[in-house]
C-alpha cells in the first residue's frame, strides 16, 4: 500500500479542498436555484443535486472525524512522519478519484441516505457545501498534530468497517472531485454560465 509524508498529504487535500470551493463559488455561485436544480437528463443529476449528495456525506464524516481529531488532541497521539494508506481505504479514494482525463473508474449507484431530492433550494445547498469545506480545511490543518493512521472512522455504508482518518480524508475529498466534475458537466451540456444573473 502507498505511504506519504503525513504533512504533505495533508497539505495536498487542502489544496484540493481549496481548488473544489473555488471551483464551485466561481462557476456556480451567481447561478439561480432554477438553473442549479436544471438536469441534463430525467435520469441526471443537477448542479444543486450534485452538491447535496455531497452535502449528505459532510453531514456524515465531517462530526466524525472532528471526534476523531478531538480524540487524537486530548490523547496526544503525536502525528507520524509517515502515514500507510490501507488496503480498503486506498481501493475507496482511487475508486472514487477522477482519472488524470476527466474519467471515473468505479460507477456505482447512490444508496437511498445519500439520493438527493429533485427539487432543492439550490442556493442553500451550495452555502452549506462551501462552509463544509471550510470545515474540512480547519480539520486538515488540525490534523497535522494527530496520528492519522491509527485514529479511525465508520465508514457510511457498513459502520463497522473503520478506516483511518487519512484515508478517510483521502476518500471523502475524492469523492468530492468526482461530483464536482459531474455538476461542471451538467452546467456545460446545459449551456449554464456563471454570470447568469442572481435571483433577486
Amino acid at each position: 500500500m502507498p505511504e506519504f509524508q503525513s504533512h504533505q498529504l495533508l497539505d495536498e487535500l487542502a489544496r484540493d479542498t481549496r481548488t473544489l470551493a473555488e471551483t464551485v463559488e466561481k462557476e456556480f455561485s451567481r447561478m439561480t436555484s432554477k438553473d442549479l436544480n436544471r438536469q441534463p437528463a430525467p435520469d441526471r443529476w443537477s448542479i444543486a443535486q450534485c452538491l447535496d449528495h455531497l452535502n449528505s456525506y459532510g453531514h456524515y464524516y465531517i462530526p466524525l472525524l472532528e471526534n476523531a481529531v478531538l480524540k487524537g488532541e486530548q490523547q496526544q497521539l503525536a502525528a507520524p512522519p509517515r502515514f500507510r494508506s490501507g488496503w480498503l481505504g486506498n481501493y475507496f479514494a482511487n475508486a472514487m478519484k477522477p482519472k488524470a482525463d476527466g474519467s471515473i473508474g468505479l460507477k456505482s449507484k447512490a444508496i437511498k441516505a445519500h439520493t438527493p431530492a429533485s427539487n432543492l433550494d439550490g442556493r442553500a445547498v451550495l452555502t452549506l457545501f462551501l462552509e463544509q469545506q471550510q470545515a474540512i480545511l480547519d480539520l486538515l490543518d488540525r490534523a497535522k498534530r494527530v496520528n492519522i493512521q491509527t485514529l479511525r472512522v465508520p465508514i457510511s455504508i457498513a459502520r463497522f468497517i473503520r478506516l483511518s482518518v487519512g484515508d478517510t480524508f483521502r476518500f471523502l475529498i475524492a469523492h468530492q472531485q468526482r461530483h464536482v466534475l459531474q455538476a461542471r458537466r451538467a452546467a456545460s451540456e446545459l449551456n449554464l454560465q456563471s454570470t447568469i444573473s442572481v435571483e433577486s
